[in-house]
């Protein structure tokens, strides 16, 4: 039981679920109940793998910053046990996903946020360029379902989710501004400091919301 609260710990729960929630919604409104479960489990294994392969290129920095509400410094879980899971989690989160309800097709662009999620936290955290993954993972989220159903994502969907997903991103750096700074790391937010992360994100989901209510 230890180890499978740490194990959720170590996904980022709380985003996990939102996440999750909200590809529910979404399937809910493209499927019916039944295959949007399926696709949620499918979802939710994919941000296992974006949240432990986080906390596993953080563990380093983490110790760094005693950060002991993570699992890894906490000792609730060790590194190569996580990495262990992480190797179990990858063909389960790919299997789940191009052959259930998403298809191959819907199950690929949901992967390729995945994908974007890992990248982001082995490289683009520390690069100008960070918010393009998060650009890309939250325009696939909302995208896949619909292209599951042979439709085209409109406009307002995959764009409105790129730029909510990048707001995110900026608004999720703020709580670790200044010791990310200590730490070397250089993504947009950093760069921009707290004050104009914040502002950022306040013009990002303004943008958002004016595109979703003129568009959708």
């Amino acid at each position: 039981m230890v180890k499978f609260r740490a194990l959720l710990k170590a996904s980022h729960f709380g985003p996990t679920l939102l996440v999750t929630s909200i590809a529910f919604a979404f399937a809910s409104y493209y499927w019916w109940e039944g295959p949007a479960y399926l696709i949620a489990v499918g979802v939710f294994l994919g941000q296992l793998i974006v949240g432990w392969s986080n906390d596993i290129c953080d563990y380093r920095d983490d110790q760094a910053h005693n950060r002991v509400n993570k699992p890894l410094v906490a000792g609730t879980i060790t590194e190569r046990e996580l990495r262990q899971w992480m190797i179990w989690m990858i063909p389960a989160a790919f299997f789940a996903n191009l052959f259930g309800p998403l298809g191959i097709k819907g199950g690929l662009v949901y992967m390729l946020g995945i994908a974007c999620g890992v990248g982001y936290n082995l490289y683009f955290k520390f690069t100008i360029f960070s918010p393009l993954p998060y650009a890309i993972a939250f325009a696939a989220l909302p995208s896949c379902i619909a292209i599951s159903r042979d439709i085209q994502p409109p406009l307002w969907m995959w764009l409105g989710g790129a730029i909510f997903g990048v707001a995110a991103h900026f608004i999720n750096v703020l709580k670790d501004m200044k010791k990310d700074q200590l730490s070397g790391i250089q993504g947009l937010p950093q760069r921009l400091g707290s004050k104009g992360s914040a502002i950022a994100a306040l013009l990002l989901i303004t943008a958002g919301i004016l595109l979703i209510i003129y568009l959708a």
